[in-house]
């Protein structure tokens, strides 16, 4: 931050350049961003409507749910299944009754609607007051790396955040009322198709103003959805975990990208990999409780940069790094702050914005490029990480003071 007189000076240089040019700038940054997301969700629908990429969602997930629907065995023989049996149910009406190819164009039209949705929340939520800054805002998402990726390979990711986001909105409302409450567990309970993206964010559902029965109608929910999963294999309970288990573990040490796993992995540690991620859990869900009172996207921007670490992810997860982007924006959209906090979230979140945006195929470059590369990216993550977490603790000391 700018805590010295010069750093002050420096501060309110920026904002008068900024007063200045903002709308030149915002107009190139709408005009690239706008050629890059067309091009981009172009080619990604494209493929994923092919089905041709390496990874191809769909088709991975399309046998599984056949497989486990017919009562034959997954995790003994898929080296892919690696999601929990709850998962198979959720998705069952995507990918249960349909022939492949009407399963494809299917996911894409979720997918797609699953991205305008996600536009809107963020536009809504971000604090843009003109149209020039809500188009910025929303070609923020479309433009990103791990937006074209994850439609590429039709990874739902992307379906998944929309529902997060409108559950904590819910949550963050104080009106309680049974009819609230429901729909936000039934969110939360969706979401979870994707643990390792939405358990951590299941820390802020809990510790948000009545947020106890919602935890607990979508703990009923998913029970109930595991049990029913269960219910068309003829393995029994302990063997299906056991081997669910042994298959995301094994994926865990070999693939994934920038990620405790992984580098545990690479450490020759794999057997600190279930104790670390557990403690980085735990961590998290102290640190909300005792920031409990703070900006929800300040909390939610925190857990996405933690969901992003703690466990197996590809790049196509780091579309999760869209939420503290949404927390900075807002931050600088907030003016002249002390400390020249506005500048300093500017900053970074200008720096976030470019990383995000660079092509996919920088991260298939020579071995000690991709490794700069990687390292470059995940030291904005932590930089992004321990600033939001030193708004949130500002917050927090002016609650108690």
């Amino acid at each position: 931050m700018f805590a010295t007189e010069k750093g002050y000076r420096i501060a309110a240089q920026a904002r008068e350049r900024w007063a200045r040019h903002h709308r030149l700038v915002l107009w190139f940054s709408v005009v690239l961003m706008s050629a890059i997301s067309a091009r981009r969700l172009a080619r990604a629908v494209t493929a994923l409507l092919a089905g041709q990429t390496e990874g191809d969602t769909t088709n991975i997930l399309h046998e599984l749910i056949h497989r486990w629907f017919a009562a034959l065995p997954v995790y003994s023989e898929l080296p892919r299944a690696v999601h929990p049996p709850a998962t198979y149910a959720i998705l069952w009406p995507f990918f249960g009754w349909l022939e492949l190819e009407p399963t494809r164009w299917l996911w894409a039209a979720s997918i797609i609607a699953a991205l305008a949705w996600l536009a809107y929340l963020i536009v809504r939520e971000s604090g843009a007051g003109t149209h020039l800054e809500r188009a910025f805002v929303a070609l923020l998402l479309l433009s990103m790396r791990s937006t074209e990726y994850t439609v590429t390979i039709g990874q739902f990711t992307v379906q998944l955040l929309p529902l997060l986001l409108v559950a904590l909105l819910l949550l963050y409302d104080r009106r309680r009322a049974w009819g609230r409450d429901l729909l936000a567990g039934a969110l939360l309970l969706l979401a979870l198709v994707k643990p390792p993206v939405s358990a951590p964010f299941l820390w802020i559902a809990l510790f948000l103003p009545g947020g106890l029965r919602p935890i607990v109608l979508m703990t009923l929910g998913y029970v109930a959805l595991t049990f029913f999963a269960l219910s068309y294999q003829e393995a029994d309970l302990p063997t299906l975990f056991r081997e669910w288990l042994a298959r995301s573990s094994e994926l865990a040490v070999s693939a994934g990208t920038s990620n405790l796993h992984i580098w545990l992995a690479a450490l020759g540690l794999e057997k600190w990999i279930l104790p670390t991620s557990l403690l980085v859990f735990a961590g998290l869900g102290l640190w909300i409780y005792c920031h409990r009172h703070a900006d929800l996207w300040l909390l939610m921007a925190v857990t996405a940069i933690v969901a992003r670490f703690w466990t197996y992810h590809r790049e196509y997860d780091d579309l999760l790094l869209l939420l503290p982007e949404v927390a900075l924006f807002r931050l600088a959209k907030k003016g002249p702050a002390d400390r020249g906090i506005d500048v300093a979230a500017a900053a970074l979140f200008t720096l976030a914005a470019v990383v995000m945006l660079a092509p996919i195929r920088m991260l298939h470059l020579s071995t000690t490029g991709r490794h700069l590369l990687t390292g470059g990216i995940v030291a904005v993550w932590i930089a992004m990480l321990i600033f939001l977490m030193q708004q949130a603790g500002r917050e927090k000391s002016r609650a108690e003071g």
